[in-house]
């Protein structure tokens, strides 16, 4: 095999990899889909009954998205949040969504040490760069030069 063919081979390898990774990728037509629907209309209340109507706590990205729901309600519940992130995160250690949005969570309550916790399971987690990394370091950067307040994006 030449070189340029283990080349072609390491990068198929790596796509593929890179492809089971991404936790938040939505399909098409999922159960979740009535939530996500809610989320992107920003309607925070709403994707917190769609997904109580799914009830499926077994599930990641179940916690994962009834988190960030609930971190965006008005008012916001950040000790909800927070336990389903966690629960999310016991299920499925290197969900990419749940240490990326618990992680902004950390941020938002003053929690720089966690947050930066959360940043460090990312990179690891990561297989390549990720949306998820990167967004997060991204805030973690706007809360140290803002003298360490969160920053909203």
């Amino acid at each position: 095999m030449n070189l340029a063919s283990l080349r072609l081979a390491a990068l198929s390898l790596l796509l593929a990899a890179g492809a089971s990774f991404a936790h938040d990728a939505a399909p098409t037509n999922d159960k979740f889909t009535p939530a996500r629907t809610r989320i992107t209309e920003k309607n925070w209340a709403a994707a917190v009954e769609e997904l109580k109507k799914v009830n499926d706590p077994a599930s990641a990205d179940w916690n994962n998205l009834m988190g960030y729901s609930l971190r965006h309600a008005d008012p916001a519940n950040a000790g909800e949040a927070e336990k389903f992130y966690n629960e999310a995160l016991r299920i499925e250690p290197r969900h990419r969504g749940a240490l990326e949005y618990s992680g902004e969570l950390y941020l938002i309550a003053g929690n720089l040490a966690m947050a930066e916790q959360r940043l460090a399971t990312l990179d690891k987690a990561c297989f390549l760069p990720c949306e998820e990394y990167t967004d997060l370091k991204r805030a973690v950067a706007r809360y140290k030069a803002a003298g360490n307040k969160y920053v909203a994006q």
